[in-house]
Formats: structure tokens, sequence, C-alpha cells
């Protein structure tokens, strides 16, 4: 299996329908998290809507560039979540999320490998692979956080 095929895999795991690695994906918890739960804080922890939207910030904001455009995102507008007031709202971030996750997965797989050693937009971000490299890994990361609250809601 070519590399970025291994990626688009990795990928899809944490996102959608993996169990390799935590035992569960995104799509795995947030299925049956309300938008009451998504958006209530526990202690000064974001909130899992807060998480989620976050995570699909960045998918979506790096997804361009794997079309030949522009990297348009600022780290200081990956937590402005607007207002989750219904379920709709809740919905419809959990399926953006999904479609944006399928959308980076599909580019990505066909990307070639030897893409993954060209430089990601500018030096300091360094290549294809460590920036693809780095989603996984932030979404396992906030993956975790999200499956702690989901438990620590679940006692309140």
């Amino acid at each position: 299996m070519s590399s970025v095929l291994q990626l688009a895999k990795r990928f899809r795991e944490v996102l959608l329908d993996g169990l390799w690695i935590a035992n569960t994906n995104f799509k795995d918890q947030l299925s049956d998290v309300t938008w009451e739960q998504a958006v209530t804080k526990v202690g000064t922890l974001n909130t899992i809507a807060m998480l989620t939207f976050h995570i699909d910030y960045y998918i979506a904001g790096i997804t361009p560039v794997f079309e030949g455009g522009n990297l348009e995102i600022k780290d200081r507008y990956s937590f402005d979540l607007p207002p989750i007031e219904s379920q709709e709202h809740w919905e419809a971030l959990l399926t953006k999320l999904w479609s944006d996750s399928e959308k980076f997965a599909v580019l990505l797989e066909k990307m070639p490998d030897s893409k993954l050693d060209e430089m990601f937009v500018d030096q300091k971000y360094g290549t294809y692979q460590r920036n693809i490299d780095g989603m996984i890994e932030h979404a396992y990361y906030h993956l975790g956080q999200i499956t702690l609250i989901k438990k620590l809601l679940q006692k309140q």
C-alpha cells in the first residue's frame, strides 16, 4: 500500500471509522452526543462542540492546499465556534466534519507519494508528511479529550 493510502486510512480511522489505536473514533464518540451535552462546560475544559469545531477548522483549512490553493486559516480563529443553539446546529457541525474529513481523505489518496516530502506552503510548516501526521496526531489528542469530557458529563 502506498504511503498516501496508508495516511488516508489512518486519518479515516481517527475521524470516521477506525478502532485500532483508541478503540473508537470521532464519529463513534459524537454519534450519541446531544447538542445540550455538546455545549455543556465541564470546569475550565473546552466543550465537545468547541473541540469538534476546532478539529474541523484545521481539516477544512488544510484541504484547499491539497487542491492547489492557499492556506488561509489562522490559529487564533480555530476556537471561534458560532453558537450551537439547537440539535440542528449541532448536527450541521457534525455533517460538516464528516464531509470535510472524507474530502480530506480522498484528496490525500489522490496525492502522489512524492508530494509527502515537499514543503507544505512555507518552510516553517515543514513537509506535507509532517502536516498530515500532525493532523492525525492532533485529532487523536482531541478525541481523547472528547472521550473524557463525555465521561465527566455522564457523572453530572
